[in-house]
């Protein structure tokens, strides 16, 4: 098998590093959603090979390294990822900072879903430093979305 068939599978390992790795308590709140910005990357640019099945075993592999009931973050990524595929097309004409927006609306929704599983399962309170990964999933996307741009172009995965 060559490199280019393990690059977007390599590039999912890596958001899920990062998603998980130790930081300080006042920056760790701000972390971006590594994994939804890397799936949302592929979800619209590879429909066919990144869609809500991919999401689901991410989703799996992400509860099972942050400690969560198995199916948080899945059904969470899954939700988001279908609503990705199903509008792909209208999503790729948009600009950069239109996508952003898109991005973040998304983070926010996978975040409140999340919360909302949690909070059936636990006591769990809202507070609005839960929503601080939004802001900060919007402004990394353009530079995920140029990166994994170039690697794809790069490697001629299609």
């Amino acid at each position: 098998m060559k490199l280019r068939n393990y690059i977007i599978l390599l590039s999912i390992i890596i958001a899920l590093i990062l998603q998980i790795v130790p930081m300080p308590l006042t920056v760790d709140q701000f972390r971006p959603d590594w994994v939804l910005l890397v799936l949302s990357y592929w979800a619209l640019a590879l429909p066919t090979r990144v869609n809500v099945g991919v999401a689901f075993i991410v989703g799996l592999v992400l509860d099972i390294l942050m400690g969560t009931s198995l199916g948080v973050h899945s059904f969470a990524l899954c939700i988001n990822i279908f609503i990705l595929v199903s509008n792909y097309q209208r999503l790729r004409n948009y600009s950069l900072w239109q996508q952003s927006f898109i991005i973040g609306t998304l983070a926010a929704l996978y975040h409140l879903v999340v919360f909302w599983l949690q909070h059936l399962q636990t006591d769990v309170s809202f507070l609005f430093n839960y929503l601080w990964p939004v802001l900060t999933t919007m402004l990394m996307w353009p530079w995920i979305f140029a990166l994994l741009r170039k690697v794809r172009r790069q490697f001629r995965i299609t």
